[in-house]
Order: C-alpha cells, then sequence, then structure tokens
C-alpha cells in the first residue's frame, strides 16, 4: 500500500510502533480471509473489495451482541477517510450497503486503540445513534444503551478468554442487572446540554473524565477484531479471587458490580479478594463475623437488606476492637442496588471506621462514617439490625441513606478481604483459627468476671474447603 495511503491513514499509522504496523493493517485482510474460509470459498482481498457486516459478525460472533457489531459497522461506514478529524458523512446508509473501506478500517483503528477523546467522541456518537445519517445530537437513553451493548461484549469476552481471575459468575449474582446498574453509573458522570441531549464535544468530555468507555471499547475491538499489539497487552477488570468455597456460596457479588469496585480500591486489580465471612456459609453471628475481621487486613463488607437494596463500605486497615475511630481517608461508602455509586472521604471528619463489643459505656456494634447514634454506615452487635442515618448526608463521607429504610433490618452479608493475608505475628504460626476471645484477651477476662461461660473453650472451626 505504502505512498496509495491517503496522508490521514498514514498519520494514524505513524501511532503505532513499527512492529504493530503490519498486524493493523492485516486487519483488512484477515477479515476478509476468514469469513472466505467459514463460507468454504476464497475471497479475494483487491484493493477495491470492502469488508461487510457479515464478515464483521464473523469475527466478533461469540464475544458482542448483534446489537454491538452492528453499532461497530455503522459507525465504521460513517468515517470518511478523506477527512483530517473523522466525522459522519451523512451517507452511512449507502455506505452500509457496500461495506467498509481498507482506510476507513484503519482509521477506526487507530481512533478507537490510540486515540484520544476528541477522536473517540463522534464514534461514540455514530455508535449510540444506531441509525443513518450524521447526528448531531444523541439522548443520555442512546449513550446508556450503547453502554449496556459494550459491557456486555467485555463480559462476554473475559469468560470466552478465560480472564475471570478465578470468580464463577453462575454462583454471583444477575450480571443482566449489574449490566444495567454500571450503564447507568457510568452515564451519570455525562454533562449534557441544556436541552438534554449531549453533542460531540459534551460525549468528548466525558469519554475524557471517565476512563471506562475507551478501557471497553479499546478491549471490544482488539478483541473482536483479533488485532494483537505488543506495546499495550489486554487490560485486567477483575482482581484474582482466591480460597473461596464456590460450592457453597450464592455470592452476593456480580461481575459488572466487581468491574466497578475493583478500581476504587487500594492496588486496583493486583490484590487478591478472599471471602472471609457471609451469612450463607457461617450463620448470622456478630462475633463469628468480628473474628473473621480482625487482622485481615482491608476489607469490603457487602449488606443487603430486607428491602432488597445492597450497599456496603470499604475498609482500609485491619479492624480492630476499641472505643476510638480508626482508618483513613482511602475508606469509603457505596451503594450496589439500586443504584451504583461510591462514596468517599470529605474531609470533614476522621470517623471512618469503629468496631466495639460488649462495651457498656459506648456503642456495640461496627460503624462506618458519621457519629454515635448517627452513621453512614452501622450494623449493631446483635447482628440483626443497622442504621444509615445521614441527615442530609453522612459527614464522613457525603453519603445519602445506603439502605432502604433508615433502620433496616439484615438480609445477608459478605466480608472480602482484599490483598495478600498478613504475616502471621511472632508465636502465631502454626496455630489454628483463633476465635475473638483468643484475639481480644480483654473480653475474655470481662466474660469470665460476668461469670459466662466459654464454651468454645478449646474449640475451633476447621479450615474452609476451597
Amino acid at each position: 500500500m505504502g505512498n496509495t495511503e491517503s496522508v490521514v491513514v498514514q498519520k494514524r499509522l505513524a501511532r503505532f510502533r513499527p512492529e504493530e504496523r503490519p498486524v493493523v493493517e492485516d486487519t483488512f485482510d484477515r477479515l476478509q480471509a476468514s469469513a472466505g474460509n467459514l463460507s468454504g470459498s476464497p475471497v479475494k482481498t483487491t484493493a477495491g473489495k470492502t469488508v461487510t457486516l457479515q464478515m464483521l459478525k464473523s469475527s466478533m460472533n461469540n464475544l458482542a451482541s448483534e446489537s454491538m457489531i452492528r453499532r461497530v459497522y455503522q459507525c465504521m461506514c460513517s468515517i470518511d477517510p478523506g477527512l483530517a478529524e473523522h466525522k459522519a458523512t451523512g451517507k452511512s446508509s449507502s455506505s452500509a450497503v457496500s461495506g467498509v473501506g481498507r482506510e476507513q478500517l484503519i482509521i477506526f483503528l487507530a481512533d478507537t486503540l490510540r486515540g484520544t477523546a476528541e477522536e473517540r467522541a463522534p464514534l461514540v456518537m455514530a455508535m449510540s445513534h444506531q441509525g443513518a445519517g450524521a447526528p448531531r445530537v444523541v439522548t443520555c437513553e442512546q449513550v446508556s444503551e450503547f453502554l449496556q451493548d459494550l459491557i456486555s461484549a467485555v463480559l462476554q469476552i473475559l469468560v470466552h478468554r478465560g480472564r475471570l481471575q478465578g470468580w464463577k459468575p453462575e454462583k454471583m449474582g444477575d450480571s443482566s442487572l449489574g449490566v444495567k446498574l454500571l450503564a447507568e453509573q457510568i452515564c451519570s458522570e455525562l454533562k449534557p446540554l441544556d436541552q438534554g441531549g449531549c453533542d460531540v464535544p459534551c460525549l468528548e468530555d466525558w469519554i475524557f473524565r471517565v476512563s471506562q468507555v475507551s478501557l471497553y471499547l479499546e478491549l471490544l475491538v482488539a478483541e473482536g477484531l483479533n488485532v494483537s499489539l505488543t506495546g499495550r497487552p489486554a487490560p485486567t477488570l477483575l482482581p484474582p479471587c482466591r480460597e473461596t468455597p464456590w460450592k457453597k456460596l450464592r455470592c452476593l457479588l456480580d461481575l459488572p458490580t466487581l468491574m466497578f469496585l475493583a478500581p476504587q480500591v487500594p492496588d486496583n486489580y493486583n490484590a487478591p479478594w478472599r471471602l472471609v465471612f457471609s451469612t450463607w456459609l457461617h450463620g448470622e453471628s456478630f462475633t463469628r463475623m468480628v473474628a473473621s475481621l480482625i487482622k485481615c487486613g482491608p476489607t469490603l463488607l457487602l449488606i443487603k437488606d430486607t428491602k432488597g437494596h445492597v450497599f456496603g463500605g470499604f475498609a482500609s486497615q485491619a479492624w480492630q476492637i476499641k472505643p476510638q475511630f480508626q482508618g483513613d481517608s482511602r475508606c469509603f461508602l457505596f451503594t450496589v442496588f439500586p443504584t451504583l455509586r461510591v462514596y468517599t472521604a470529605t474531609g470533614y471528619n476522621e470517623h471512618f471506621m469503629y468496631l466495639n463489643q460488649n462495651q457498656q459505656t459506648m456503642p456495640n456494634g461496627l460503624g462506618m462514617g458519621g457519629q454515635h447514634g448517627y452513621f453512614g454506615l452501622w450494623l449493631d452487635s446483635d447482628f440483626g439490625h443497622g442504621h444509615s442515618r445521614a441527615r442530609p448526608k453522612c459527614t464522613t463521607y457525603g453519603s445519602p441513606q445506603i439502605s432502604g429504610e433508615e433502620d433496616f433490618t439484615l438480609d445477608s452479608m459478605e466480608v472480602w478481604a482484599i490483598g495478600k493475608p498478613p504475616e502471621p505475628e511472632e508465636g502465631e504460626e502454626g496455630k489454628g483459627k483463633r476465635s475473638i476471645l483468643d484475639v481480644d484477651p480483654e473480653l475474655q477476662s470481662m466474660m469470665e468476671m460476668a461469670g459466662k461461660t466459654l464454651h468454645s473453650q478449646g474449640l475451633r472451626e476447621p479450615e474452609e474447603d476451597e
């Protein structure tokens, strides 16, 4: 090809490493060849040939819905390779009949895989519009529908490419609901025009601020069109899951929620997640939960109340039983259902974490944010009840009421330890699991003074099967 390519295409190819350029340029021929192999007859890849919708389906069939594939195809058809900055030509309907040209495909690959927010915005506009002509504005609903197709395709890629990192979707929550919630959360970052729609500058600003849009689009294009670039390996979207008894578990998390929460925690996707407590596995016991929290490092608490709301908090440090607040500004509260949101530290105070038990003068339970009696998230030591009293917002995290009712009844709960297990302290190595009484000798003495019989003395729970 060389000199026969337009200046626009040559500039796009210059973004790739020398060893990557043949991969990008050969994508056009590979798409045609793969379609020919499926039909049983060879396809000649002459300069006049185009990539058709059927050829695109042959390449992306197992990784994206037909709706998403059509979005990609119509977006490719809308590119005018003769313009310095691509834009919809207004002739997408006639272009779609003849197919996608080589230069259109190269520009599409360059702008999705190596482009700026300014270059990606018209692509997102075209894929959200999903119709003939050159739209100037799309609605937030259209953008949300595009995102749902895109996120669903990302999940299919993770499954088909074996990148689940130890997670078991069949034992987790409803991914289809999670897709809608994640799409709504990402769309909530849009700043639409006064009339309510989104033009190209609006989408450009959004893509620049919200990294998931470019990340998911890049993954779809690289995997769906089989463009393997040495300079940018496939992104990791899920953290590793370790030591989790999936056979016995019904998990509150779903994959889209996990994709949203994982980037919020320190170490992002590198830190392994371990289930250390679940009411489904361990029963409704505050003491059992506390024993799981102690000395296991950062944790993520996930709660479902009897109204169906799902919410929780991330604790950046190991919990300690004491009458003072603990933690730091890396802690946060979040909601999963009915909306997916994260609420980070406001700096107003340092009431990040609180855990106490068997005290007469201080509240007994687990809390995050706010103040005594008015926590952003509180779980009482009787374990069945809690509250989220944000009037109007939690002072520590700026969160509204995150439970279905201000005073909620617990339905189920999970605690995930995040990161490698802390090194055992001197003298602990080789010992079995410790009860909360072992962890807190002061508590043990108080119970003995109160005349309580320590039935758990000498007893230890067996290790969980993986």
